[in-house]
């Protein structure tokens, strides 16, 4: 309810809103909250019931609903996973990921595949290797996603968005930043093919 009234109070000023959420909302709030926010974004803690049970102490599947509801809904939205070597980073749970999100919710959902870095309650482990990172988004894109990006490695060519119909290098980034944007009408400038 404070959500939703913040969000409403910003769209009377003419200000947007940007919903961070880790998924664990009920449908009908969730759907009251639509019309009212520009984005949101998922943190996709893992494709695994066992790491929601005994990392997050949550579910899985309240997050797969949430994002079910999201696919139909005409809001942009985004999944990040953040990557922690050794609990959430194995091919075939990445696999069973991608798999599931090109059937349940489009090729076109922007997956982000993010570096851990060792700190608060989880200063045990190292920071993801870019390789896994790297392997993350070969195994997303070979499984039909389209739009799959490597985050927290400022400078690594992964953060990019290229064209999945013709390679071209659509937007550049840099960390946070965007060092060139080539769209031209929402479309590739080189095939025209639309890019969302």
């Amino acid at each position: 309810e404070y959500m939703l009234d913040c969000a409403r109070a910003g769209q009377d000023q003419g200000i947007e809103s940007v919903v961070v959420s880790n998924g664990f909302i009920e449908a009908e709030p969730q759907k009251r909250l639509f019309p009212h926010v520009k984005a949101i974004k998922i943190d996709f803690k893992a494709f695994s019931p066992e790491f929601y049970r005994d990392v997050c102490a949550g579910e899985l599947e309240p997050v797969l609903e949430t994002l079910r509801r999201l696919a139909g809904s005409g809001v942009w939205y985004e999944i990040v996973v953040l990557l922690i070597p050794g609990l959430n980073d194995g091919s075939d749970d990445i696999r069973r990921m991608a798999e599931w999100i090109v059937r349940e919710l489009g090729r076109d959902v922007p997956l982000h595949f993010s570096r851990f870095h060792p700190t608060y309650k989880m200063r045990n482990l190292p920071p993801t290797p870019l390789e896994t990172l790297l392997r993350a988004q070969r195994q997303a894109l070979e499984q039909g996603c389209r739009y799959v990006y490597v985050g927290n490695v400022p400078g690594s060519e992964g953060q990019n968005t290229v064209c999945p119909s013709c390679s071209t290098l659509l937007i550049e980034r840099y960390g946070y930043r965007i060092v060139k944007n080539t769209l031209s009408a929402g479309a590739c400038p080189s095939c025209q093919a639309p890019i969302p």
